[in-house]
């Protein structure tokens, strides 16, 4: 059964295991999902942190920064490093300068909804080489809209893209997801515990998951399980992590 991460460190574990399976499986779009308040400040020191997980891959790793202040600035934090560090370019210099025949492996960092058109490009440039998305936002409806262009983007693309890892801690509750498993909604009780509410095949958002939080699952839902972490002390864990 998932556990519910301690810390920030044992998140990035989990994704990390997650993500590895998941292309073992033959995914190569796919995306970590830390949906916790402030966790975009630190997309540096999270890049980095997968980019030391994916080292292996040495000079073939290459490391997308949304733009070119972002990225001198982990070059110069980072100092020398085996793998390549860049952006995703603009119109003067689009992402297609940007991609090498010697590359082998993406990492791109806190991508939102103003750079999902980029995105989308560099997937359809490199092929089958895996392409992972850590803490995207390209979602927001201010930027991508709701209507026919919005909706043909999502079937275009995004629905393309595979959760390897999602981890959301709410006021009472956690929506967590390691590949392969199934989407699961976590509840707080009394005595810094945790019970299993349910186990989904699809994400649950919005309305879905408010009829979840408020018991109204449907009948293949799972029988409740109890753990032993409070949801305040997974965030408080989480927050001091990203204040270090």
């Amino acid at each position: 059964m998932t556990q519910i991460p301690q810390s920030l460190e044992s998140a990035i574990a989990q994704a990390h295991t997650a993500t590895l399976t998941a292309l073992e499986s033959g995914f190569n779009r796919l995306q970590v999902e830390l949906i916790i308040p402030e966790i975009a400040l630190k997309g540096q020191e999270l890049a980095f942190a997968f980019a030391q997980l994916f080292s292996d891959y040495g000079a073939g790793l290459k490391v997308f920064f949304p733009d070119t202040g972002a990225a001198a600035l982990a070059r110069r934090e980072w100092g020398e490093t085996a793998f390549q560090v860049s952006d995703l370019g603009s119109s003067r210099s689009p992402i297609e300068n940007r991609v090498s025949d010697t590359d082998e492996f993406y990492l791109v960092i806190s991508p939102s909804a103003v750079e999902v058109a980029q995105v989308e490009k560099l997937c359809n440039l490199v092929g089958d080489r895996p392409v992972i998305l850590i803490i995207p936002q390209l979602e927001d409806i201010s930027v991508v809209g709701i209507g026919y262009a919005a909706r043909q983007l999502r079937e275009r693309f995004l629905s393309t893209l595979e959760s390897s890892y999602y981890y959301r801690p709410l006021d009472e509750a956690v929506v967590i997801r390691t590949f392969p498993g199934l989407w699961q909604v976590w509840r707080e009780l009394e005595g810094n515990q945790f019970e299993l509410i349910t186990e989904v095949p699809q994400k649950p958002l919005g309305e879905a998951l408010d009829r979840i939080l408020m018991g109204n699952q449907e009948e293949e839902e799972t029988s409740v399980k109890s753990a032993s972490l409070g949801l305040f002390a997974t965030m408080k864990n989480f927050l001091k992590a990203l204040n270090n």
